[in-house]
């Protein structure tokens, strides 16, 4: 029966791509990053330029998991309450009442994250980290499932506030949607918005999934993806092989670590598999590291990225030979 119920739920995964892929036009890799991030509950944080279907990806799935999404454009001056909420006082009732704020939702899209002041972006801490918030002292729990998609663009700096090494951390995976890579893909998003005659095609959408499911392929996931110890120690060797880089000030923290186990998992179930590969380390490891490295400024200037030492750090160490269970 387990078995009958993995299958089944990792042809769903699989289902949710496919269908997705009939709204957002670009890498199918990226659906199924998005897809593998939200099975392991994990934020996302997408740096790229406007107008390239992140907010339509974001509503998509949404609705394809039949999850709440919610959208917050993040100003300068945008307050802690106007995303937590705030206690309202009811004369008829004789009591204050919270009147709760978009962040009470499945999916939250923040976008352009960093134009808001860090008081601001603060409030978001203890609700993607603990799946919590704090309003007047009193404690509230997410509902579940509950992921931040954050969006902030790579060149427009002016008006910003940078998000801080402890905010970035608490991202998942950071990913870049990139411009169409083709012409056929280029004429395709034209020729669907032509026959959709709407920018925002996703009303139409039915749920592939109930969200009570979704919860239990997250589960499924978290519980029943096997891990060899060679992988870990694999997962572990590219960490300090990252920190040990003279050219990087500051390397992945343990949650780093976790990261790459938490999605790897995911990419094994979407892939039909309970057990993880290498190749599924491999692939996610850019995505899961890179914004959790800071270089030293020389590294910097010599055009050296992020991504350059991940790629070293995988080249150099020994790949596993992975036991099948």
């Amino acid at each position: 029966m387990e078995n009958y119920q993995f299958r089944k739920y990792s042809i769903i995964a699989n289902k949710i791509i496919n269908e997705a892929s009939k709204y957002y036009v670009g890498s199918r890799d990226i659906l199924i990053k998005v897809l593998a991030a939200m099975l392991v509950n994990g934020h996302i944080l997408f740096e790229d330029h406007p107008g390239l279907g992140k907010t339509l990806l974001a509503k998509t799935i949404s609705r394809l998991i039949d999850a709440k999404f919610t959208r917050v454009q993040f100003t300068p001056d945008l307050l802690p309450a106007d995303i937590l909420g705030t206690m309202v006082w009811r004369a008829h009732k004789g009591i204050f009442e919270l009147v709760k704020g978009p962040i009470f939702t499945n999916i939250l899209l923040a976008d352009e994250i960093n134009r808001a002041p860090p008081k601001t972006q603060s409030a978001l801490l203890e609700a993607m980290e603990e799946k919590q918030v704090t309003i007047e002292g009193k404690t509230y729990q997410m509902d579940k499932p509950f992921i931040v998609l954050a969006t902030q663009n790579p060149l427009e700096y002016e008006g910003t506030y940078p998000l801080p090494e402890a905010q970035l951390d608490r991202f998942t995976m950071r990913l870049e949607t990139g411009y169409p890579s083709t012409i056929e893909e280029e004429k395709e998003i034209i020729l669907r918005r032509l026959r959709w005659r709407t920018d925002d095609p996703t009303k139409t959408i039915r749920p592939i999934i109930s969200r009570s499911d979704f919860i239990m392929m997250q589960n499924i996931v978290e519980t029943k993806i096997y891990v060899d110890d060679s992988i870990i120690e694999y997962i572990a060797t590219i960490i300090r092989e990252i920190r040990r880089d003279p050219r990087v000030e500051a390397g992945p923290s343990p949650r780093g670590d976790l990261a790459l186990l938490k999605l790897s998992r995911a990419l094994a179930f979407i892939k039909g598999r309970d057990f993880v590969l290498p190749d599924d380390i491999k692939f996610i490891a850019i995505d899961s590291l890179a914004h959790r490295i800071v270089l030293k400024a020389d590294t910097i200037f010599e055009g050296i990225s992020s991504k350059d030492i991940i790629k070293e750090a995988l080249s150099k160490v020994v790949v596993p030979k992975q036991v099948e269970e």
